[in-house]
């Protein structure tokens, strides 16, 4: 047995070793807090992102994010190497939200109105936003909650579409790709419709819808575009116009 003086010396020795490893260890788990410089850029690049990606949608070329952010290209991309870094940065919040709004369509008893009101709210973000309208309707790699939302959102919408289908409010020859295909169609065109009269979305929409539905149509909300609104949308979206 070791003396009591050595005994105190070995037991400090072995304290100052754990909490030397502790230290180590928490440094290691921890990546080094962004200088206040380097902090302020990355705000800067994200709120420019976020401003022309719903102007232009996500396809907006990186070198214009960083003119508008006052930063230089290799400030960009060292922070963020890839444009799926970009994306999450901005969207992880909105896309987040979409999923908490699949978790209360879930939850609901009446599966038609839960999967109608679940569509409106994810259609009425399609509108206003660009950038979330080019994600929902087409993707991007490397942008883990994107890859995390269409996974939710496929499991929202078949759960929903099989207790409607129970509930004898769904035709019963449709599936899940059914919706999908339309929506991404639709949801293409929402933010032009949106930015020539809001809120007429929802007519197109309920007319989605009720081509899904087995039982009796509901009235369509709002009136149908004119000619020259349908001709606005279709330069919005960079597309010849039809003939008259």
């Amino acid at each position: 047995m070791a003396p009591p003086e050595n005994q105190q010396q070995n037991d400090h020795h072995h304290r100052h070793h754990r909490q030397q490893q502790n230290h180590q260890q928490q440094n290691e788990k921890k990546p080094a807090p962004l200088r206040r410089d380097a902090l302020r850029n990355r705000d800067l690049l994200v709120a420019a992102a976020r401003e022309l990606f719903a102007e232009q949608g996500i396809n907006v070329p990186l070198d214009e994010i960083a003119k508008r952010a006052g930063v230089g290209n290799a400030t960009l991309y060292r922070r963020f190497p890839a444009r799926g870094d970009l994306v999450e940065a901005v969207f992880h919040d909105d896309l987040a939200a979409v999923m908490a709004s699949g978790e209360r369509a879930r939850r609901e008893d009446d599966a038609w109105g839960a999967l109608t009101a679940y569509l409106e709210g994810v259609c009425a973000l399609l509108a206003r936003d660009r950038g979330v309208s080019d994600l929902m309707t087409t993707g991007i790699e490397g942008a883990p909650t994107l890859d995390a939302i269409h996974v939710h959102n496929h499991e929202t919408l078949s759960g929903l579409m099989r207790r409607a289908a129970a509930a004898g409010e769904l035709r019963t020859d449709v599936v899940t790709e059914d919706l999908l295909f339309a929506l991404s169609a639709l949801g293409a065109s929402l933010p032009a419709i949106e930015s020539i009269r809001p809120g007429s979305w929802r007519r197109p929409l309920a007319l989605l819808l009720d081509g899904f539905r087995a039982t009796s149509q509901r009235p369509l909300p709002e009136r149908p575009l004119t000619a020259q609104e349908t001709d606005l949308v279709h330069r919005e979206l960079g597309g010849e116009p039809p003939e008259a």
